[in-house]
């Protein structure tokens, strides 16, 4: 059975089956609205139910919780129509303007950065323009149907994309890169997705100043977003704050340096939460701790954060609760896989 939805604002209308998630519905209909993880960690999809009934699937009570269900909160990435909706979303964007493609890929090179880091370059087809958003991500497309998905590190322009492969226990996907992949071995992808990149239109914020935060490899998204800043001469007030647990979990610790030599109005804060070295001038203990610490009033600013779950689910409610964060100026990207289905 099929049911009608309208988005707002808009109004935008797709049709959603029963058996088939509000997000994956109206991007069946070329219709985006913001989404990262596809399965709940995030909150990036998060909107409002204004007319109807939904399914909430497997929305996850630390990202929506049961006073904001009652109140009509839904995931789309979740969440099933179960009659006709009217639903409000932060926005809504044509999928058009940036097509999702299917690409081979080619192995450029892999730099172990540390002992669990890898990264990986692929070359793309010299016949094919590939667009993206700065923050955004790929699925790699496996040979027996699975996806891994990794966020793309460089900003749009050339033909290569870098990524940030942390690797993962017997990790079908992450085991190869860490052993047998390499250099001109072929690759499919899928891309690009997500809705985490810089907002930049008055409207949506984009004259307020940024923070930026991530955890571990979540460091990839955001340093596409600095260099896409970097190149577009956007000079917003910008204070990344990147968490590890030791020293070797900053692995481009050096290049966050020079972006603060380098770009007005940035500044870098890295913090350490377990092995602190003998020295250490910079924060400790959890990264969105660091950041509260520095910005008790946020409700001025954008915060991107990219990282595990439980750091963006922490960082999300402490900065709207203790920092008066609004809730639409917190954009957000989770690492995050089901026990079943490693990388």
């Amino acid at each position: 059975m099929s049911f009608k939805v309208s988005l707002f604002p808009g109004p935008h209308h797709f049709d959603a089956t029963a058996d088939t998630t509000l997000l994956q519905a109206a991007l069946d209909a070329h219709l985006l609205v913001p989404y990262g993880c596809r399965d709940g960690a995030c909150g990036a999809c998060k909107g409002r139910v204004l007319t109807g009934e939904v399914d909430h699937g497997r929305s996850p009570e630390s990202t929506l919780s049961t006073t904001e269900r009652e109140q009509g909160g839904v995931l789309m990435c979740c969440a099933h129509a179960r009659s006709d909706l009217s639903i409000e979303c932060r926005e809504v964007r044509s999928a058009q303007d940036i097509p999702v493609r299917k690409l081979p890929c080619r192995v450029a090179s892999l730099d172990k950065v540390a002992d669990d880091v890898m990264i990986l370059k692929v070359k793309l087809p010299p016949t094919e323009e590939f667009q993206f958003r700065a923050g955004q991500y790929i699925d790699f497309l496996l040979p027996d149907g699975q996806r891994r998905s990794f966020s793309i590190a460089n900003a749009p322009g050339g033909d290569t994309l870098e990524l940030h492969i942390r690797q993962i226990p017997n990790g079908l996907f992450t085991s190869k890169v860490f052993t047998s992949m390499k250099p001109r071995d072929i690759l499919r992808l899928e891309g690009p997705l997500g809705s985490f990149f810089l907002r930049e239109a008055p409207e949506q914020g984009g004259d307020k100043p940024i923070i930026l935060l991530a955890g571990g490899t979540g460091f990839a998204p955001i340093k596409a977003i600095v260099e896409y800043m970097q190149a577009q001469g956007i000079h917003r007030p910008t204070t990344l704050y990147w968490g590890a647990r030791n020293r070797a979990g900053l692995y481009m610790h050096e290049l966050a340096e020079r972006w603060q030599q380098e770009i007005p109005g940035f500044d870098y804060r890295p913090v350490i939460s377990d092995e602190v070295p003998d020295g250490w001038a910079g924060h400790k203990g959890l990264v969105h701790h660091a950041v509260i610490k520095d910005w008790p009033d946020l409700s001025a600013h954008q915060v991107y954060a990219c990282g595990a779950p439980a750091m963006i689910d922490a960082a999300r409610a402490d900065f709207m609760q203790t920092c008066g964060l609004p809730e639409h100026a917190f954009f957000a990207d989770a690492f995050s896989f089901a026990s079943d289905n490693k990388l």
